[in-house]
C-alpha cells in the first residue's frame, strides 16, 4: 500500500488519462490506414497485458515498479480500443439517426463502466474479506483482492479480444452515404 493521499492517487492515474489521449490521437490515424479490427484487437491486447501486470502488484510495492508500466500500457489500450468502437458502432447508421446511436455508445459505455467496475470491486472485496477472516494480514489480503479482481479483469479483456476477433465483419463497418433511406 503506497500510503497516498487522495491528491497523490489522483495525480498518480493521469498517466492513464493523458496516455488514453494521445493514444485516442494515433488510433484515430491507425483506423484510417488499418481499418478498426485491428486497431481495436491490439487495444484489447494492450488493455489485457496492463491488466495482467497489476496482477502482480505487491503489498510494498512502488508507483513506477508496480504501477507506472501497467497504467500505461492500460491507457494506450483504451485509446486504442474507444475510438474503434465508436467508428464501429457508427457505421452503417444513417445521419439522420446518428444522434440517437451516439447515445445509446455512450449510455452502454457509462453502464458497462459501472457494472464492471461493480463486478470487480465485489470480487476484490469478498477476496478481502474471506482472507482476513482466515486470519490474513489485510495488507496482504486487500493486494490479494485486488489482484484476484485484476484477473477477472483480464478475462474481460480476453472477451473482448474474441469478440473483436470472431464477431466484427467489414461488410457491417461500411457506411451509410448521406442521402440513403435506413436499412430494414
Amino acid at each position: 500500500m503506497l500510503g497516498y493521499s487522495a491528491l497523490e492517487a489522483g495525480l498518480g492515474y493521469l498517466a492513464v488519462a493523458l496516455t488514453a489521449i494521445l493514444a485516442s490521437g494515433v488510433a484515430q490515424g491507425l483506423v484510417t490506414r488499418l481499418g478498426v479490427k485491428p486497431v481495436l484487437a491490439a487495444g484489447m491486447v494492450l488493455l489485457g497485458v496492463g491488466l495482467l501486470l497489476f496482477t502482480q502488484i505487491a503489498v510494498d510495492g512502488t508507483y513506477a515498479v508496480h504501477l507506472l508500466p501497467g497504467f500505461l500500457l492500460v491507457g494506450v489500450g483504451l485509446g486504442f480500443s474507444f475510438v474503434p468502437v465508436s467508428i464501429a458502432a457508427l457505421a452503417g447508421v444513417t445521419p439522420r439517426e446518428a444522434g440517437l446511436a451516439s447515445g445509446l455508445i455512450n449510455t452502454s459505455q457509462q453502464i458497462g463502466g459501472a457494472l464492471g467496475v461493480a463486478i470487480l470491486t465485489t470480487v476484490a472485496t469478498t477476496r478481502f474479506e474471506g482472507l482476513v477472516a482466515g486470519g490474513r494480514d489485510p495488507a496482504a489480503a486487500a493486494t490479494d483482492g485486488y489482484s484476484l479482481a485484476f484477473w477477472v479483469g483480464v478475462g474481460f479483456a480476453a472477451a473482448s479480444l474474441a469478440a473483436t476477433l470472431l464477431l466484427l465483419r467489414r461488410r457491417e463497418l461500411e457506411t451509410v452515404p448521406a442521402g440513403a433511406a435506413p436499412v430494414g
